[in-house]
């Protein structure tokens, strides 16, 4: 499910999964660069997910080396994660007011996890936010970490 709310000030958009797993399974698959590699598009996660500390994804596609940073905002192992994330577009400062924030909760839903992510996107419409890179073409990309998770 996946729920957007838009303000002037603000678009949020939360995604619910609902997975076969403890938290602790889902976390893993959350935080584990080795892991979030499988489902975040081949994307190598650099961080040591400490608050205040940098956290950057990298990938390469066509020769081509595209990377989006951030700040960690806040960690409580093994239901919450937030971070902020700037999307390097032409023409897009790397300025606080072009980051998005990121948060993964988790919470306990009968014998598994609902995985909740919540992204809040100041920014403007074509200036580089999650819906101007969503490609309807492409698999849900919480449907291939449930898919992951469930089949580990």
């Amino acid at each position: 499910m996946t729920v957007v709310l838009t303000s002037l000030d603000m678009t949020i958009n939360t995604s619910e999964v609902l997975v076969a797993a403890s938290p602790s399974g889902v976390w893993r698959w959350l935080v584990e660069p080795e892991r979030v590699r499988q489902w975040q598009y081949g994307s190598e996660l650099i961080t040591d997910w400490q608050p205040g500390g940098a956290i950057r994804f990298r990938n390469e596609w066509d020769g081509q080396v595209f990377e989006q940073w951030g700040t960690v905002l806040e960690v409580s192992e093994p239901h919450k994660v937030r971070y902020s994330l700037f999307f390097p577009r032409p023409g897009l400062e790397d300025r606080p007011e072009n980051y998005l924030f990121v948060t993964y909760l988790l919470e306990r839903a009968g014998h598994g996890t609902k995985l909740s992510v919540v992204q809040e996107d100041n920014r403007e419409p074509g200036s580089g936010g999650a819906d101007d890179v969503a490609d309807e073409s492409s698999p849900n990309v919480l449907d291939v970490l449930k898919g992951l998770i469930e089949s580990e």
